[in-house]
């Protein structure tokens, strides 16, 4: 099956699926051990990770095409890339589209913000037209080659425009061919089941932590209707901090012996790696070279 395919029957089989951010191919690799069944890639998360930058849409469509590179590379698990709003028009967007499935990506979701793009929980978020972002989509179904690649249209309306425009702007989207929808900053579950009911593509619940939005439980999710839930940056941040406190620990104590109980060992490096496998093929080769 394509990765489109593969992220689709994720849909059909996990009720709501969980959704989680890999911002590189380990941490891939860590989500596909622990049972998940599709992955994500941030915008957000190539910014701060990979470039040290805010989300502010200064990265580019080339430095995202290289982070799922690295990524399918490792994981067979479907990804769904963050496109922030297509870098540019029609024919940038539908270039985008072509270089995310190329590189393996089986979604992306683009948005409704003017490019010059904010954080989805930060105030003076400044939006397109319903027009423009319809334009978008039909840039992105048109360009896609394989048909069960996602194309998902996030909004940021609801903060400017409240929640019955906003619906009104999914509707024209799911129109203009958006697979999904990507509903940014809900405040209340009340507000998903206003999406779910009226929006007949399925939605899909950002869970993002310290933002606008509550953290609301995976049954409470599934009973309003949301089909997908995603956890964007959720390993990240606790990546940070525990990175963070263990350069303290070195600093302060000049040595890292009180920390090796908060650190993965080498044998769990390994086993995630599949280590040992990769080693016995370097022997391999190496025996048969002494033989000949």
């Amino acid at each position: 099956m394509t990765p489109g395919q593969n992220f689709r029957q994720a849909i059909q089989e996990e009720n709501p699926l969980q959704v989680v951010g890999t911002i590189n191919a380990y941490c891939a690799l860590l989500a596909e051990k622990c049972g998940f069944r599709a992955i994500y890639l941030s915008g957000a998360g190539v910014a701060n990770a990979s470039f040290g930058m805010p989300d502010l849409g200064m990265t580019s469509m080339s430095d995202v095409v290289v982070e799922i590179q690295r990524i399918v590379s490792a994981s067979d698990l479907p990804l769904l890339v963050d496109a922030d709003t297509g870098w540019g028009h029609a024919l940038s967007i539908a270039r985008t589209v072509r270089a995310f499935e190329a590189a393996g990506a089986a979604a992306m979701h683009i948005e409704d913000q003017q490019s010059a793009k904010r954080c989805g929980h930060r105030p003076g978020k400044a939006l397109v037209d319903t027009n423009e972002m319809v334009d978008r989509i039909h840039a992105c179904v048109d360009a896609r080659i394989d048909p069960s690649f996602v194309i998902m249209a996030r909004t940021d309306a609801l903060a400017n425009e409240g929640v019955d425009a906003t619906i009104e702007r999914c509707a024209s989207y799911a129109e203009a061919g958006a697979d999904m929808i990507f509903a940014e900053a809900i405040r209340d579950v009340e507000q998903y089941k206003r999406f779910t009911n009226s929006i007949s593509i399925p939605v899909l619940a950002n869970m993002t932590e310290f933002g606008q939005s509550p953290l609301l439980e995976i049954d409470q999710l599934r009973d309003v209707g949301v089909k997908l839930v995603l956890y964007p940056l959720s390993a990240f941040r606790a990546m940070s901090l525990a990175a963070m406190n263990v350069y303290r620990g070195i600093r302060q104590a000049g040595s890292q012996n009180k920390l090796l109980d908060v650190m993965q060992t080498r044998d769990e490096l390994y086993d995630v790696l599949d280590y040992l496998r990769y080693e016995e093929q370097m022997d391999k080769i190496i025996n048969r070279r002494k033989k000949t």
